[in-house]
């Protein structure tokens, strides 16, 4: 994804996949990705929590219950404020996917020698030693993030900061405010709550539609955060969106965003089978 969002010479997913089995095999699809995994279920208790924290006091303030149905408008600013709190935990561990992600191992050169006769095959000899091929500036997420906090201060940490708050900012309050309005046109008559198909259809399509969403600030995010490598492109956030869409057209705002989408539907299916879960659980447990 990030590869495809910051290296213009990919023209399709596949050729971003095809090009990345042929120089690194499987490891390479799965680069980066150890911070965020081991992240991501603090990171969604705090985005989920906010949610409930902030509609609860919200629904308490205008109608006096914690309790009370809340309106559309409530749902939008909860979901808008889970999105903002997150950035404070996911900004670091985006900086380290993205730069492990987009980090190329240089090749060894070689030159070739070749003898005399008609039977000669070239010979393969090493580059001379005096000159030592250089290895990978990082060596996994934890020596990344501290590389980067010494070269770059704490700033570097958070670098693209700006289009990740706008990202899931709007992202997470299209997200809260589908998935309760999908909930609501899927709940048979006659009952409160959809049933757990319901619950799949409306997690998953609230995923796609919070990724079309978030796309467009994705890709600027991504490309911020690279940029933090070597001689700095862009000045800032319309600066860098600013060049990408004058260099490559308005369409790269979007890219990754089928991909995006294919994997938000699943996913978010059972992230929301499972939050719907907890809370029935939750509220069995006070009851």
């Amino acid at each position: 994804m990030v590869r495809i969002q910051t290296e213009p010479r990919y023209t399709s997913i596949w050729h971003c996949v095809w090009d990345t089995y042929r120089r690194e095999r499987v490891w390479g699809f799965y680069r980066g990705l150890s911070l965020p995994v081991c992240t991501v279920s603090l990171v969604s208790s705090l985005s989920f929590g906010t949610y409930r924290h902030c509609l609860s006091h919200i629904c308490r303030f205008r109608y006096g219950s914690a309790d009370a149905k809340p309106a559309k408008t409530d749902i939008t600013l909860s979901g808008f404020a889970s999105g903002l709190v997150r950035v404070f935990l996911t900004s670091p561990t985006e900086v380290a996917k993205v730069r492990l992600q987009t980090q190329t191992q240089p090749q060894p050169q070689q030159r070739r020698l070749s003898t005399s006769g008609p039977s000669a095959v070239p010979s393969v000899c090493p580059a001379p030693p005096g000159r030592p091929v250089p290895g990978p500036k990082y060596h996994g997420p934890l020596h990344c993030l501290a590389t980067v906090a010494r070269e770059e201060g704490l700033r570097g940490l958070y670098r693209g900061s700006s289009a990740l708050l706008f990202r899931d900012g709007h992202s997470f309050a299209t997200y809260f405010l589908s998935y309760a309005l999908l909930c609501e046109w899927l709940t048979p008559a006659g009952h409160s709550q959809p049933d757990v198909l319901g619950v799949l259809v409306a997690g998953g399509c609230a995923g796609v539609l919070a990724w079309a969403v978030a796309t467009p600030m994705d890709v600027i995010k991504s490309r911020l955060q690279v940029d933090g490598q070597g001689q700095r492109r862009y000045r800032g956030l319309l600066h860098c969106m600013a060049a990408s869409v004058r260099e490559e057209g308005p369409r790269v705002l979007f890219k990754g965003l089928t991909l995006n989408c294919c994997r938000a539907f699943p996913v978010n299916m059972a992230v929301f089978v499972t939050y719907e879960a907890v809370l029935r659980l939750a509220r069995g447990l006070l009851t």
